[in-house]
């Protein structure tokens, strides 16, 4: 009711005072206005990583995604040598020392991407920072009074590396693989066609970089190999060194029936038992194609392996463009380093020796017990190449189950990284990161290739896997950032005295930290310390090659996997003699059924782990302890307490989103097409649909595969787990298959890698493995099963596309990167069938630090609880000053990296 209806009712009443007083009524004071709400005072939001945040996943359970990134470039020293720069890539974080004579004092932090794994100054007062996970890179102001990105480009597919150089260095060079949502001439059909070089080296003019998404870049030079990874810069800044990353040894699979009675002895294992018909791998050595024996299999190989490992960039011309390229470094190849005195190039790598069949004591046969690979430094002196094992003093003839002499264990060095060359040139630092070491090696030595191993050249440090160095201008000081413990620390480089150290915030929860070091350590892993898990499964993903680790010193055993119905069990036993099979993934092992190809290790003898039945890939898992004797060379298996915490860590490794499905989740209509004859075909196997073996559901964490298993058809002799499909984009780079099911005879030349699909490698693409007479596609049938490969290329993954992606608000920012942000809250409004993503935004914002998480209301709550709607952030974002960058993080994980609170 209203005052004046309600003044009216007590007139008409006689107020208290009878009907004939004429007196006037008073008229009411009004209320004086309520004070307007003092509006909360903003205050600085918490800086990330060790400058601030707090929380890590043990406190808010489900906030962390474990993708196993390998750092790069972590550690910078500033050009006035006054600042140090380092990469916590767990947190997502840029971290600012001020650098002492005898330690670090931290200055400061900045968000930055997903997964950063390189950094690099483009001056004393603007770093450029990799996201490996965000596919961009940050352009950090280091001069402002709150350091935040000013710019976020977005680039390839899984940026790995950054360094400057050409006219006053002032060019950036970045590596990245030629593919994904944010190239801008990258097609899907690209994965179809031959003679493409799947490597790129993005370069940028800073003062030339625009507002735009990919912030115009100058260059985009295309490599002939796989996907990169290091590079370095000659002395004069001249010239750029780009390296592959998993380049090949120049090996590849003979399918079975090619080498069908014509394989090396022995074809029984102890027991009698016939091998099954597989496959043969063979190595190209300059002068043929040949198996272990020396047979000359070449007229079977479809096509050529350059096996290009380093390239050439000149920095200086008007487009930077490819000089040369040399082959003959290494099969995996991680960092570089330029001698600033003598120019020579020094590339840390393992060399593989896949060629090398069978695992096992080696009692009837070759193995490859305890010598997966050879952990190695290359010298590259223009197009020459000079090799230097660093275990030369290892006896690897140690039987199996023995015990290597401590004087030979001590001086190994396995899986180097990391290198820093010293001032004068005669010392090379090398981080060996799966010994826990950094060691002095004389550059003479690796100059002729005598490296002599010594322990007295050799620093063991406190914690493993040295994964970064920084070496002061002088050389008396060196940097060494410890992945396992996510550490720096500070070394006198005179007398090998650790002068700091300091652990660096990380949001792992202890069971990852815990478990990490068994994939990688191999002083505790292997008998020699010359190998690991990681030898092959690089940091927990896959080298790109074919192994054939059967063993005929090992037993049968019985097959007691369910299949897909209507599948016939034609294997009811596993072999041990298995033939060559392409190194799995360990990234999304626990949403994959039984263990390797065929399945063998079966996780039937499920344990009770903290009160509850474990799943059957961890107890598949556990089954792969007998490789650490078998395989790796130990002494002995894991104890129990060891190997559940390596499964621990396993079973959280996850794949990436997929880099070339659309940005929105949504499919072309090619894409669409194929999967509607993925899914409604019923036929095409002759037992059901493609989905009908290769099942698809998201929503249970099924990404191609339930687990189960499979009769392969005429021309596969065993029966096969179903494998998962949501890495496939990431196998395309061979085309020529030996014969067989799809073999056509067809010379297809040049090709960047020796393995394609099925188990062992031999089937050089999609189209060739669904062109076998297994598959009845409906006519048009080449347009249909094309389209099948395109939608298996863009197949779901465990994150939506938009997961990691990012861009940088600021004034002058282009309508492409507002666009893109719409498209990011819409996403991120996305529930069902499965949340896309937790959309952040961190920067600066009037002088103050700014973060924030956006609700389901569409606004976005800040660290001081005040609500701020998208128009009023992109409005704030335009005024000088100012800058928010938005990312799309995993869903659950927004609130942690937002606010620093474990939900809300």
């Amino acid at each position: 009711m209203s005052a004046c209806l309600l003044g009216a009712a007590l007139s008409a009443c006689g107020g208290g005072g009878g009907g004939g007083d004429n007196t006037p009524t008073p008229t009411p004071t009004p209320e004086p206005p309520a004070p307007a709400p003092t509006p909360t005072p903003r205050t600085a939001a918490f800086p990330c990583g060790s400058a601030g945040a707090t929380l890590s996943a043990d406190q808010a359970p489900g906030s962390y995604v474990l993708f196993e990134s390998g750092p790069v470039r972590p550690l910078a020293i500033s050009p006035d040598g006054q600042q140090l720069l380092v990469t916590n890539t767990p947190a997502g974080c840029l971290e600012i020392y001020d650098l002492q004579e005898s330690g670090f004092t931290l200055r400061g932090a900045v968000a930055v991407g997903l997964e950063p794994v390189a950094v690099a100054y483009a001056s004393n007062d603007e770093a450029w920072v990799v996201n490996q996970l965000s596919d961009s890179v940050s352009v950090v102001d280091l001069s402002a009074a709150t350091p935040h990105v000013r710019q976020t480009l977005q680039v390839g597919d899984e940026p790995q590396d950054i360094v400057f150089a050409g006219p006053e260095r002032r060019r950036a060079f970045i590596t990245a693989a030629y593919r994904g949502q944010n190239h801008p001439t990258f097609k899907l059909d690209d994965f179809l066609t031959p003679g493409l070089g799947r490597a790129d080296v993005w370069v940028y003019d800073t003062q030339g970089v625009d507002q735009s998404l990919n912030g115009n870049p100058l260059a985009i030079v295309n490599l002939f190999a796989d996907a990169p990874r290091a590079l370095s810069v000659s002395p004069d800044g001249a010239t750029v060194y780009a390296a592959a990353f998993r380049s090949g040894n120049r090996t590849t699979t003979l399918f079975q029936d090619v080498v069908a009675g014509a394989k090396p002895e022995p074809g029984f294992n102890f027991q009698g038992t016939q091998q099954p018909a597989t496959g043969l791998i063979v190595r190209n050595n300059g002068n043929g194609w040949l198996d272990e024996e020396g047979t000359d299999w070449s007229s079977e190989v479809r096509f050529s392996l350059p096996d290009y490992d380093v390239f050439a960039i000149d920095a200086m011309g008007e487009v930077p463009a490819l000089q040369r390229q040399v082959s003959g470094v290494g099969t995996v190849l991680f960092n570089m380093a330029v001698n600033p005195s003598s120019g020579e190039l020094y590339v840390s790598n393992l060399e593989a020796r896949n060629e090398v069949r069978f695992e096992g004591p080696g009692e009837r046969a070759t193995t490859v017990r305890g010598r997966i690979s050879e952990s190695r430094i290359s010298v590259v002196n223009n197009d020459a190449v000079t090799t230097n094992h660093l275990n030369p003093h290892i006896d690897f003839a140690v039987p199996q189950g023995a015990s290597y002499p401590a004087n030979q264990v001590q001086r190994s060095l396995s899986q180097p990284t990391a290198l820093a060359v010293s001032p004068e040139g005669d010392r090379l630092y090398v981080a060996a990161f799966g010994s826990g070491k950094v060691a002095a090696i004389p550059t003479a030595q690796l100059r002729e290739g005598k490296y002599e191993p010594n322990a007295a050249f050799q620093v063991q440090l406190p914690d493993g896997g040295p994964a970064g160095l920084a070496l002061s201008a002088d050389g008396e000081r060196l940097v060494v950032y410890t992945r396992f413990d996510n550490a720096i620390s500070l070394w006198n480089t005179a007398d090998g005295s650790m002068l700091a150290r300091r652990r660096l915030f990380t949001p792992e929860p202890a069971a990852i930290i815990d478990g990490r070091r068994f994939l990688y350590d191999a002083a505790e892993t292997s008998a020699n310390g010359t190998s690991a898990c990681a030898s092959c499964h690089i940091f927990g993903d896959v080298d790109h090659l074919a192994w054939d680790l059967g063993n005929p010193d090992a037993p049968s055993k019985f097959n007691p996997n369910e299949y897909v119905a209507r599948s016939p069990n034609t294997t009811p036993t596993f072999h041990p003699m298995k033939g060559p099979m392409t190194t799995q993934t360990l990234r999304g092992i626990a949403d994959s059924g039984p263990q390797h190809w065929r399945g063998d290790r079966t996780g039937e003898n499920r344990a009770v782990v903290n009160g509850e039945q474990e799943s059957i890939e961890a107890a598949a898992f556990k089954e792969f302890n007998p490789a650490f004797v078998e395989l790796v060379g130990r002494a002995e298996e894991l104890d129990e307490q060891d190997m559940q915490a390596f499964t621990d860590f396993a079973m959280a490794l996850t794949p990436p989103p997929n880099p070339v499905r659309r940005l929105d989740n949504s499919l072309t209509a090619a894409q669409a097409h194929g999967r509607e004859i993925y899914f409604e075909v019923g036929n095409i196997t002759g037992i059901g649909s493609c989905n009908h073996c290769h099942s698809l559901d998201p929503q249970q964490k099924q990404f191609g595969t339930g687990g189960l298993m499979s009769f392969e058809g005429a021309g596969i002799d065993e029966n096969f787990k179903i494998p998962h499909l949501r890495n496939a984009y990431a196998k395309v780079g061979m085309f020529g298959t030996s014969g067989g099911l799809t073999g056509d005879g067809v010379f297809r030349g040049d090709q960047v890698r020796g393995f394609g699909y099925l188990h062992d490698g031999s089937i050089a693409t999609l189209v060739d493995f669904l062109s076998s007479s297994t598959f009845m596609f409906p006519a048009p049938v080449e347009e249909n099963r094309l389209d099948v490969v395109r939608f298996v290329l863009a197949m779901d993954s465990n994150l939506a596309p938009v997961a990691g992606q990012q861009v940088t608000l600021a004034p002058g920012s282009a309508a492409g990167v507002l666009d893109r942000l719409t498209l990011m809250e819409q996403r991120a409004d996305v529930t069902e069938p499965r949340a896309e993503c937790d959309l952040v935004v961190r920067g600066v914002m009037d002088g103050l630090r700014f973060s924030a998480l956006r609700q389901t209301s569409g606004d976005y709550l800040d660290t001081a609880a005040i609500e701020y709607s998208s128009t009023e952030l992109r409005d704030a974002a335009a005024a000088t000053g100012n800058a928010l960058t938005f990312t799309c993080v995993p869903p659950g994980s927004g609130a942690r990296l937002a606010l620093d609170t474990a939900g809300g």
